[in-house]
């Protein structure tokens, strides 16, 4: 049996996963991450970190385990907090719960746990971990959905290695919520039927924009709407993010800065006096301006011809990644529960694109998008 360092989150799941090491025989130890208590961006006098890390405290003890708390809010400002902000400012939309998985729960919690003599990390993902041995008998790990379709969550590990992999588990993948929720019930664990945590990774019950509000200064500018039978969406433009230009529609309103929004938003336009809902198509951070058009079906919001360029691009066993000219067809998403879709990637000369098979409401760069084949996680790219 091994050593496993157990991220104790003060949720049920990480509850669980915990008493399902104990149950195999490990030797378990509960951490609790405290990565974010910066005063200087609140929006209440709410302490949600504190209440979790008294939950996961008294799960421990319950469970009869090891625990502490341990404080990443510094690594955590500067890879997480500090790159959510600047790609907002630049008018992107970043996901930082997949960067939040690569670079403190599979990094620098994981460098902590093994300087404990921890053999592996466990979380409470609803993902799996499985194996592959290629024809010259070496074996590789693989990233596998999680057995509850609607609680899957290996998007947000679209961007761990292998290295990361070996080390890790994910005690509670082969079961849906419903059976993790009566386990806790069983063991009479605190977490057993407290509700699943909301809003930014560690930060917590926080509204994006509230939060964005405190480092990004708010700057008046206008929305312009955009005919749904502009000129434009008759060509066959393939993947670019619609260029508007403030002469292709009229003004319908004003904002409170363009790089708090994002393409596919409809809430927080503050416009009323339409039957159609109102969605953003488009944002301009250097002239402050959002670009808005109505319904979901709106031509500018809703792409069917599409290479997608992508960077930073990462394949969980990099002998699988594409070769220059070759093509792979498989499934992917862009963001959590989005039902996987038909897609074709391409190795270019210099870069790799991207297809979906059908048309894709709200694409926006920033985004990870991640490619499976069957149930298993091959790779993730962001979008350009």
């Amino acid at each position: 049996m091994a050593k496993v360092v157990v991220g104790l989150s003060g949720g049920v799941d990480s509850s669980v996963a915990a008493a399902k090491l104990l149950e195999e025989g490990h030797e378990v130890i509960g951490i609790f991450m405290k990565n974010w208590h910066d005063d200087s961006v609140t929006i209440s006098d709410d302490c949600p970190w504190l209440e979790d890390s008294q939950d996961a405290l008294l799960v421990a003890e319950k469970l009869g385990i090891p625990f502490q708390t341990i404080d990443f809010s510094k690594e955590y400002k500067e890879r997480i907090v500090d790159y959510m902000f600047n790609e907002y400012e630049a008018g992107r939309t970043p996901n930082p719960d997949v960067l939040c998985n690569r670079e403190v729960k599979f990094d620098i919690f994981l460098d902590f746990a093994q300087n404990l003599g921890a053999d592996y990390v466990a979380t409470g993902h609803y993902c799996r971990k499985g194996t592959k041995t290629n024809a010259e008998g070496e074996t590789t790990f693989e990233l596998i959905a999680g057995k509850d379709n609607n609680k899957d969550q290996s998007y947000f590990l679209c961007q761990i290695n292998q290295e990361q992999l070996a080390h890790a588990l994910f005690p509670i993948g082969e079961f849906e919520k419903h059976e993790v929720r009566a386990m806790a019930e069983k063991l009479d664990l605190t977490t057993a039927q407290k509700k699943d945590s909301q809003g930014l990774c560690f930060i917590g019950k926080v509204r994006l924009p509230d939060f964005l509000q405190q480092k990004l200064a708010k700057k008046e500018g206008e929305i312009i709407e955009i005919a749904r039978n502009h000129a434009m969406f008759s060509q066959d433009w393939g993947y670019t993010p619609y260029e508007f230009d403030k002469t292709d529609g009229k003004v319908v309103g004003t904002h409170i800065g363009a790089h708090f929004y994002t393409i596919g938003q409809r809430r927080g336009l503050g416009i009323g006096g339409y039957e159609t809902p109102l969605f953003v198509l488009g944002t301009n951070v250097e002239e402050n301006i959002i670009f808005v058009g109505q319904g979901e079906d709106h031509p500018g919001l809703n792409r069917d011809k599409m290479s997608i360029p992508l960077s930073e691009c990462h394949w969980v066993n990099p002998n699988e990644q594409l070769k220059k000219g070759e093509v792979w067809k498989g499934k992917a998403r862009i963001r959590y529960r989005q039902p996987l879709q038909e897609v074709t990637i391409r190795r270019m000369d210099d870069h790799i694109t991207f297809d979906f098979d059908l048309s894709q409401r709200g694409i926006s760069p920033g985004q990870f998008v991640a490619w499976y084949a069957e149930d298993v996680l091959v790779g993730s790219g962001v979008i350009q």
